[in-house]
């Protein structure tokens, strides 16, 4: 995209570095764009980007995205496997809601110009020869299986879905003349407005990459679609920027966090020196099917009935098991017996990439290995978006809603970004329209109790309480004693590699253990066990340049921390959560919560 463009609608004080808009969605995947596309366009909207537009998980995603589309499918039986999936801890309300809302989802991505992969021509619906593009239908779309679906409902592009979404919503939210998307931006930390006693969620302070200078957003609504945190593993599908900023920020300004224990692992990964590069689940739904490279067995007929089509966490630790007997760091993914012009036509992306890596997938088989995939848990969240925080809402990989539970069925993260998205965007025109008529007509002492009344905060049932030691458990801090001499990337790639062998697929409470310590150790070093925001209001933009990464990795150290706790605190095995000490499941299922640094 044309960054340049972008950036120039920004209408900023220089003199004080602040803008006022309406609304400020920060991360520019889709939940960010779909939110920013469904919301009026009477509203400002700008959409930060931490890195380049493109470098977001949406744009990876090689499947699809799930939703029941075919004449003999229903809802009832995509929510049944996804309830499936989740082991017991799905949300069934809000996952009713959001896959009930999945045949609109796609049509109206379909509308945006989404060039899905269609049936043959002989079995469309008639085109609108005038206009064909509007008069596409999601029953024209072709529709793949994955892993734990009980019938074929996922919706692709090829084996490019993300690219090819993420290209059709970037240009409309270009197009767009009340959208501003800035690239090379980072919120650091949330605004809430403490003079008033709502304290509404009002902006982010926000570092500039571009002009290595700090920015402080107001806006009348925030919206957080940061993504995920797979970048604290060290084998992960994630871009660089998914460090899970987005979940700390929501936790320091007030929202609970739940189930950041159940870490999904997708189980094929290209095992091919250091490549982040996927091997899509819809290859197992069209036949692969995964051996021992050793003994050429086929391994998931023990497994499971459903072989390479059970869940993920299932086949991932599977897999992780042959790895550990065979010791070769992978297994194979064999689709050589299915015709080579079917699997070039339909995975041209996959077959390409490998092709230019040795590997020709009509004829040779795959080395994969599972790899650090989607974080199930994260800011509780509404099904309509709303978190804690008055005027905060959340949606994609950094919310919890509790759709996916336990364990994340297939394709289903690309339609809640879209469905979560735009009830965010219905749901937020409401907020202002209750916040002024509010301030208009009640004295400020009425003013508290009436914003609470008009946003419903989410709900959680049966959860459990994850206690933290009261290191963690701090009111505020400031990092003006930051060990800047504190080798930040040697620490990084430490915390990378303990987080994948003592917080992987498999756990104990051994490992655990030692991994708290050595995180402490680590915080310790930078003398920021207590560190929860960087001080930037007295400080120049090269001092806060200098100091960020220090600050980015205090914070991610706070959040493996905070993983590792409620992953020592579940007593059993549950989808993606698998305790060797602890291998049954407990009698009822419950959510892990950590309560909020902030208290409302």
């Amino acid at each position: 995209m044309n960054e340049a463009w972008s950036a120039d609608k920004v209408n900023t004080n220089n003199a004080e570095d602040t803008v006022q808009i309406d609304v400020l969605i920060i991360g520019a995947g889709l939940a960010g764009l779909s939110t920013a596309l469904a919301l009026p366009k009477s509203l400002s909207v700008t959409v930060l980007s931490k890195s380049a537009i493109e470098v977001c998980s949406s744009h990876y995603a090689q499947g699809g995205i799930a939703a029941s589309l075919d004449k003999n499918d229903r809802v009832a039986d995509h929510i049944a496997d996804t309830l499936v999936a989740g082991a017991g801890l799905c949300e069934t309300d809000n996952t009713t809601n959001i896959l009930s809302a999945g045949q609109q989802a796609v049509q109206w991505l379909c509308e945006q110009g989404v060039l899905f992969t269609l049936i043959p021509q002989q079995e469309r619906q008639p085109y609108n020869n005038a206009n064909p593009l509007a008069a596409l239908q999601t029953s024209d779309l072709h529709l793949t299986k994955e892993g734990g679906h009980g019938c074929r409902r996922v919706a692709h592009a090829d084996d490019a879905t993300g690219r090819h979404i993420m290209e059709a919503l970037t240009l409309k939210a270009q197009a767009a003349s009340n959208i501003t998307i800035l690239p090379y931006h980072e919120a650091l930390s949330l605004l809430k407005n403490n003079a008033n006693p709502n304290k509404q969620c009002q902006g982010a302070l926000v570092f500039d990459y571009h002009n290595q200078r700090k920015l402080t957003f107001h806006s009348r609504a925030v919206v957080l679609a940061s993504g995920g945190l797979g970048q604290l593993f060290k084998r992960a599908s994630a871009p660089n920027v998914c460090v899970g900023d987005g979940v700390m920020m929501a936790w320091q300004a007030g929202c609970r966090l739940a189930n950041l224990e159940f870490i999904q692992f997708h189980p094929t990964g290209l095992a091919l020196d250091d490549s982040s590069f996927l091997i899509s689940e819809a290859l197992r739904g069209e036949g692969g099917r995964l051996y021992c490279p050793q003994t050429g067995k086929r391994f998931m007929l023990d497994v499971d009935n459903r072989a390479e089509l059970a869940p993920r966490d299932i086949v991932a630790r599977a897999i992780a098991e042959q790895i550990n007997k065979n010791e070769l760091g992978y297994v194979h993914l064999d689709v050589s017996h299915l015709p080579a012009d079917f699997l070039q036509e339909h995975f041209p992306q996959i077959y390409q990439t490998l092709l230019e890596l040795g590997i020709d997938i009509t004829t040779d088989p795959i080395p994969v290995a599972p790899t650090a995939h989607y974080s199930c848990g994260g800011v509780v969240t509404s099904a309509n978006g709303l978190t804690d925080v008055v005027g905060l809402y959340a949606a994609g990989e950094v919310a919890y809603t509790g759709l996916h539970g336990a364990n994340r069925l297939a394709s289903n993260s690309l339609l809640e970004c879209v469905v979560v998205g735009r009830n965010i965007a219905a749901d937020l025109p409401r907020y202002l329209a209750a916040i002024e008529t509010l301030e208009a007509t009640l004295p400020n002492t009425d003013l508290n109790e009436s914003i609470y009344d008009m946003w419903t905060a989410p709900t959680l049932k049966d959860s459990q309480r994850i206690t933290l030691p009261s290191s963690v458990e701090y009111e505020s801090y400031t990092n003006d004693n930051v060990n800047i001499n504190a080798d930040t990337t040697a620490i990084t790639a430490e915390l990378k590699a303990l987080m994948t062998s003592h917080m992987g697929i498999t756990r104990d409470a051994q490992l655990l253990e030692q991994a708290l310590v050595q995180i402490q150790q680590w915080q310790q070093q930078l003398n920021c066990c207590n560190s929860n925001q960087l001080d930037i209001d007295n400080k120049d933009n090269a001092t806060i340049l200098n100091e960020l990464p220090y600050f980015q990795l205090a914070r991610q150290l706070q959040l493996a921390t905070l993983i590792i706790r409620s992953a020592y605190q579940r007593h059993e095995s549950r989808g993606g959560h698998y305790r060797k000490d602890y291998p049954d499941l407990t009698s009822t299922p419950r959510t892990s919560v950590i309560e909020p640094l902030l208290k409302q």
